[in-house]
């Protein structure tokens, strides 16, 4: 004897549960299918993907990847203990360009609007190269926002990086200028050769995060040792991870490393 298949809610039962999440506040990101959402933030759309449960870890990626891209070695590991909120920025993964050159700020406010908006409680921050950029902003300039902080690849100015890397930037911005209608890579290398700024970041606005941060750079990273030195050293609460062996991507090609590192540095109270 086979039992008849299972009804679908009715729309009354869906309102009713659309409801009862938003009573709860950022819970309402468990009502739809999949770990994709779309919200506004400072006038245009914004992809962001949640998925596990526990305390709120915020991911930020890479300069021209996504969430989902910069972390999937992470996703599994990380999902177990915490609840993952991971957005993709202006004209990255799946959010929309938008007129006018990139800038850390201006990502930066957005991250700040979608906390705002989802109103998690303090996160945890893992950021990558462009998101450990976006990470230390964020936290200096809303530290009610933050818990703790890890941070992979991050650079405090255009200096930071090894002079192959600024030479091979210098090339393609000049390359590119001129351009009608400039690629993302073009957007990108621009905002790597000016920025960030000191009015972004800086040793002094990092003098002044009173929270624990985690900095993390392979030995063989497109941000020099000692710039990363020069981060570890402005903060008050920092400790440092250097990987032997490793380049830029410390995510993707040490996750066997990074992964425990972190998670015990995050499960600290």
């Amino acid at each position: 004897m086979s039992l008849p298949p299972p009804s679908a809610p009715s729309r009354r039962t869906l309102a009713l549960l659309a409801a009862a999440a938003l009573a709860l506040g950022w819970l309402l990101l468990d009502t739809g299918v999949g770990p994709g959402r779309w919200i506004e933030v400072n006038g245009h759309e914004l992809y962001y993907e949640t998925r596990g449960y526990g305390p709120p870890l915020l991911l930020l990626h890479g300069g021209g990847d996504s969430g989902a891209g910069s972390f999937s070695r992470q996703f599994d590991d990380f999902t177990a203990a915490h609840r993952l909120i991971a957005p993709d920025q202006i004209g990255q993964g799946r959010t929309p360009d938008v007129p006018g050159p990139l800038s850390y700020t201006a990502m930066m406010n957005d991250t700040i609007a979608l906390l705002d908006r989802l109103r998690p409680g303090p996160v945890d921050v893992v950021g990558y190269s462009d998101g450990g950029i976006l990470a230390l902003m964020l936290a200096v300039r809303r530290p009610d926002l933050v818990r703790r902080l890890v941070v992979s690849g991050a650079n405090l100015s255009p200096d930071g990086l090894t002079a192959k890397e600024l030479a091979e930037l210098r090339t393609a911005v000049a390359r590119a200028r001129g351009r009608s209608d400039p690629t993302l890579g073009d957007r990108l290398n621009a905002l790597w050769l000016h920025s960030p700024t000191p009015e972004e970041i800086s040793p002094a606005l990092l003098a002044g995060l009173d929270k624990p941060v985690l900095v993390m750079s392979g030995d063989r990273d497109a941000i020099t040792l000692e710039h990363t030195l020069a981060i570890y050293r402005a903060l008050p609460k920092a400790e440092l991870c250097i990987l032997p062996g490793t380049g830029h991507g410390t995510f993707g090609a040490r996750p066997q490393w990074v992964n425990p590192i972190i998670l015990d540095f995050l499960g600290r109270s």
